[in-house]
């Protein structure tokens, strides 16, 4: 069987429900067993997912699995496997009689091309990425748990002793009684839950962290407990015999285009707070390497500029000053150099929340200021910046009239509330329309930049290797002899995916392990 894989893998066209797992068949995940055939030199125009197809038409389906694409384009399902014939030969059989149909729908919806340039050509270097995995310090995350573990006990002491009495903090109910019964906290505006007591999520003990220590300390316990259980102890049990963690990156999960990661998920490690940036700390390198990150600056934004074409975005950036300071500086009327941090700190906080479509309510409730506030904030901004409102509202009458948003690269994202009748789900529908151009073009933009980096890499017969993608991140294992040769070659292939009206910036930093590096 393996003969057999082995020989269409390299001569025939491969069609299957997970071309992926067919490529790790004869070259495993697990980099300590070896390969029967270096996925990096297979001819990707060969191969043909039925999943990734089907996800291209409709991306906002939950699944993409063979029996549900063959019930929803034959109208029939899949026979039951028999010894004679096995559950893999159905499936290679549907996956064989779905490639026309899928490639009539593709060429149809104007998506063949990204399917074959761009998803097809990004998926075997998904496998290979997933083979070399990420070198991880078992030693550094048990050293981690054991600290951090003394950390949770001292600070559940201290908790219970607030409390006057012991009680479990895993337990929202016994919680909400001691904060809301024993302690009398306020209650004003909060709902009961079904269970009959008071929420305690995350949006409610923040309200009230800020007058309550106890409240803060149980925040802060939550914080390092989730650390310590999801990936402290949890990675160990996942280091495979090459002495790495191997994720699973998806391609048909996220609506946006976006890639996503699996087993573990690494793109969802808290970066934002010191203990789970140093949680990247584990993550290292072997010994005479270094651990390089190249992510894109300010994407979406710059995207947002280009698509718009307003030509006051298109300056601030041309112009290399700080853009968020540009923007406060034209926002609040002052001039630049009288930007204050605060007032830059809000200025950051419209151009993030324009691009992914935040309404007033939104942008109140992240500057913890009035609705009113945020409203007029929103209306300074569009008044400084006219074409990005045209743009935006030109870009939701056209979803409205063809029922989809589109990327610079043709990938669709079919607005399916706009067939509601509730008015929230339409507003859901009309952000998703304002943001996908941005969202769902930057994912296309790094998708190609791998397959880029991946080929210049394998021409230039370097060892450096693509090891992870995190949003607008990537992250290689490069031999120190190979630093300023790699970093000059990520970085410019990273600018040069696609001509902007305002530069498209790569920021370049490497370190001996994750955490240094970015």
């Amino acid at each position: 069987a393996t003969a057999a894989l082995l020989r269409i893998l390299r001569e025939a066209r491969v069609a299957a429900d997970d071309v992926k797992a067919l490529l790790h068949e004869v070259s495993p995940v697990d980099s300590s067993e070896p390969q029967k055939l270096d996925i990096e030199t297979i001819d990707s125009d060969r191969l043909f997912d039925t999943g990734v197809a089907a996800y291209l038409l409709e991306s906002d389906r939950s699944s993409f699995d063979i029996n549900g694409l063959v019930e929803l384009y034959f109208g029939s399902e899949l026979p039951e496997p028999t010894d004679e014939i096995p559950a893999a030969a159905l499936r290679a059989v549907a996956a064989r009689a779905l490639v026309p149909v899928l490639t009539k729908k593709l060429e149809d919806d104007g998506s063949l091309e990204l399917f074959t340039s761009l998803e097809m050509q990004l998926l075997p270097v998904l496998a290979a990425m997933e083979r070399r995995g990420l070198y991880v310090d078992p030693q550094e995350l048990a050293k981690q748990s054991s600290e951090l573990g003394e950390d949770i006990a001292q600070r559940v002491a201290s908790i219970h002793q607030t409390a006057g009495e012991d009680f479990n903090l895993d337990s929202p109910s016994q919680l909400s009684h001691i904060l809301f019964d024993v302690l009398k906290l306020p209650t004003y505006g909060l709902k009961k839950t079904r269970s009959g007591f008071y929420s305690t999520n995350a949006k409610v003990l923040g309200d009230l962290a800020q007058e309550y220590q106890i409240v803060a300390d149980v925040l802060e316990y939550r914080e390092r407990a989730k650390i310590k259980s999801t990936y402290l102890d949890a990675l160990p049990s996942l280091i495979r015999g090459d002495k790495r963690i191997h994720t699973t990156f998806n391609q048909t999960v996220a609506a946006t285009g976006r890639l996503s990661s699996s087993d573990p998920n690494l793109q969802n490690i808290p970066t934002r707070s010191e203990l789970g940036h140093r949680v990247r700390t584990a993550f290292t390198v072997p010994e005479g390497s270094v651990f390089l990150a190249c992510d894109y600056s300010q994407i979406e934004l710059r995207l947002l500029a280009h698509l718009s074409a307003d030509e006051h975005l298109v300056a601030a950036f041309n112009s290399g000053a700080d853009f968020h300071a540009a923007t406060a500086a034209r926002v609040f009327g002052v001039p630049v150099e009288e930007v204050t941090p605060a007032l830059r700190s809000r200025a950051k906080a419209v151009n993030f929340g324009i691009v992914y479509g935040q309404q007033a309510f939104g942008l109140a409730t992240s500057l913890k200021i009035s609705r009113k506030e945020a409203q007029e904030m929103i209306d300074r901004y569009f008044d400084a910046y006219p074409g990005v409102r045209a743009y935006l509202d030109d870009s939701v009458r056209t979803a409205h009239e063809t029922g989809y948003a589109i990327t610079m690269y043709g990938r669709k994202r079919h607005i399916r509330e706009f067939n509601q009748s509730n008015r929230q789900l339409i507003a859901f529908g009309e952000r998703t329309a304002m943001n996908h151009p941005m969202q769902g073009s930057a994912a296309d933009i790094i998708k190609i930049a791998m397959i880029n980096v991946e080929k210049h890499l394998r021409d230039e017969g370097l060892a450096s290797k693509l090891i992870l993608q995190i949003h607008d991140e990537l992250d290689l294992e490069v031999p120190e002899s190979e630093i300023e040769t790699v970093s000059k070659l990520v970085k410019e292939t990273m600018e040069d995916v696609v001509t902007l009206r305002v530069p498209l910036i790569a920021d370049v930093s490497y370190g001996s392990n994750w955490a240094e590096a970015k």
